[in-house]
């Protein structure tokens, strides 16, 4: 997320991301659904029986407004060995407005974003209308994340800031360098050990892509209908791969590709992030109120530099912190995951170019959902660490890194440099990693509904169309334009391809192109 973990600086993190800028609330009648759940009777091992047998008894949502009800499901802590422990997951839904064809689940992102909060908080940015008129919206937290059985690193926010923020005094990608961050990390790492315990080494996706099952069976739905945004496509995937059969209406909105190669992720992303900064510029260097002149060529060489300067030379903040090329890194690349919010780097940029750090401390504080008074809102970035160290296995050496450094550096001139020596991000993680990047087709499955963005900085285009071709399948929707993440953003063309999907079953002939 910052210098030291930008091999998936960024993967699927755009809801989680996006929510601070863009929460909306809205009041519903009062409640008429039931108390309780019935499960549907799927046969499973006796082992598991307990599990998938269980009630979900419903009750009011803690700083919920409107027609909510919320409920903790048990899961097994290891699916391989379900007596050997047990977690909690906490769901929250919103009964549907007409008549209910059953229960949507929802999953914003991240890895490590709260689909509980999600729902609760910004319900009508998840849905429209249409679809809570027709489902049961369900947002949950997976293994791992805020009001689930939660990962957990450092109980004091001092230590957060210090692993986030400490910048070495070292030139980046020197011995010195690349040494100080695997000792922040193996740091990071010991301490999730201590304070999250065994459930560190099962928050991997596939384990929660088999709660999920679990969650289906005991909503008492037959079949799975999931609306997955940028990591949930991940999730969604891995679940339909396990469970093809039991999929129903299943879409995935920002996609992430599987079989993608840790360098090929992270040279997509930049330069895909660097083409939403040239999209910013042409539109900026039009108005009267944008900081740079001329072309977008020398604005872009110009935003290289600040960046270089903030390496030789962090800037420091009124609250006492430095900021260096890596938090300025992540507070350009915050507004950037949506056209909305393109006025905030007009901002960033006035101000850093004055001299100031505060407002590029503000948006990395809230790409970190860190609060005005150094707290944190919830674990996001221990979570999104945690997952993705589970998730994908890294081989890179010193010596890889830099030939990659290089590459990068020629593929994407801007946030190249920011997004190299990624294969420090899990050094001496506490579990190895348990996932290969392999495509997956999830034979046997549904029709799955893939939406990509042909200018998405987070989860580039192509990885949609991959995703689409990879399963077996799948069906691709376009959609022509900027930011991360298309459906329920305005255009009418992907929400009606969307809803007619989820709602009728519809599945696009061809590939509307909206």
């Amino acid at each position: 997320m910052n210098r030291r973990s930008i091999r998936f600086a960024l993967v699927a993190a755009a809801v989680a991301i996006v929510l601070p800028l863009s929460g909306c609330v809205s009041s519903f009648l009062p409640s008429t659904q039931s108390t309780v759940s019935t499960p549907v009777a799927d046969k499973v091992s006796a082992a598991l029986t307990p599990f998938y047998t269980q009630v979900l008894h419903w009750t009011t949502c803690e700083k919920a407004k409107g027609n909510f009800q919320c409920a903790t499901a048990t899961a097994p802590l290891d699916w391989k060995n379900p007596g050997r422990a047990s977690i909690k997951l906490a769901l929250i839904r919103h009964g549907a407005t007409g008549k209910s064809l059953g229960s949507l689940l929802v999953n914003p992102g991240g890895p490590g974003a709260s689909g509980y909060d999600f729902i609760r908080d910004s319900l009508s940015y998840a849905v429209d209308s249409k679809l809570q008129s027709n489902y049961d919206i369900v947002g949950f937290d997976p293994r791992g994340v805020n009001k689930s059985s939660a990962v957990t690193c450092y109980k004091d926010p001092k230590e957060m800031d210090a692993f986030l923020y400490t910048i070495s005094p070292n030139p980046v990608g020197s011995d010195a360098w690349i040494a100080d961050q695997e000792a922040s990390t193996a740091k990071f790492g010991q301490a999730c050990q201590k304070y999250t315990g065994d459930l560190l080494g099962f928050v991997d996706t596939v384990s929660a892509a088999r709660d999920l099952d679990l969650l289906r069976a005991i909503l008492g739905d037959k079949k799975l209908n999931y609306l997955g945004y940028s990591y949930g496509t991940l999730l969604g995937a891995t679940y339909a791969d396990l469970y093809p059969k039991n999929t129903g209406r299943l879409v995935f909105d920002g996609a992430v590709d599987p079989a993608t190669t840790d360098f090929q992720v992270t040279a997509t992303q930049a330069q895909g992030f660097e083409s939403a900064l040239r999209a910013y510029l042409a539109n900026c260097i039009t108005g009267t109120d944008c900081p740079f002149k001329g072309t977008v060529d020398q604005a872009m060489t110009e935003i290289r530099g600040i960046l270089d300067q903030l390496n030789a030379s962090p800037l420091r903040a009124s609250d006492g912190r430095e900021v260096g090329s890596a938090a300025m890194f992540n507070a350009i690349i915050l507004p950037l995951y949506s056209r909305s919010n393109w006025k905030y780097l007009n901002e960033l940029f006035t101000d850093v170019m004055s001299g100031s750090g505060d407002y590029a401390l503000q948006l990395s504080d809230s790409y970190y959902d860190r609060n005005p008074n150094g707290t944190y809102a919830d674990n996001t970035t221990e979570a999104f660490i945690a997952i993705n160290c589970l998730d994908y296995k890294s081989t890179s050496s010193i010596a890889t890194m830099r030939t990659e450094a290089a590459q990068l550096a020629k593929l994407a001139p801007v946030f190249g440099p920011q997004m190299s020596y990624g294969g420090t991000s899990c050094y001496d993680w506490p579990y190895q990693s348990t996932r290969d990047r392999v495509a997956i087709a999830a034979k046997g499955s549904a029709p799955i509904i893939v939406v990509g963005t042909t200018n998405d900085p987070a989860t580039p285009y192509v990885w949609a169309q991959n995703v689409a071709k990879e399963l077996q399948n799948g069906h691709l929707v376009t959609y022509k334009g900027e930011g991360h993440t298309a459906y329920n953003k305005g255009n009418s063309c992907v929400n009606n391809a969307v809803d007619s999907y989820l709602i009728d079953g519809t599945v696009p002939k061809t590939d509307p192109k909206c």
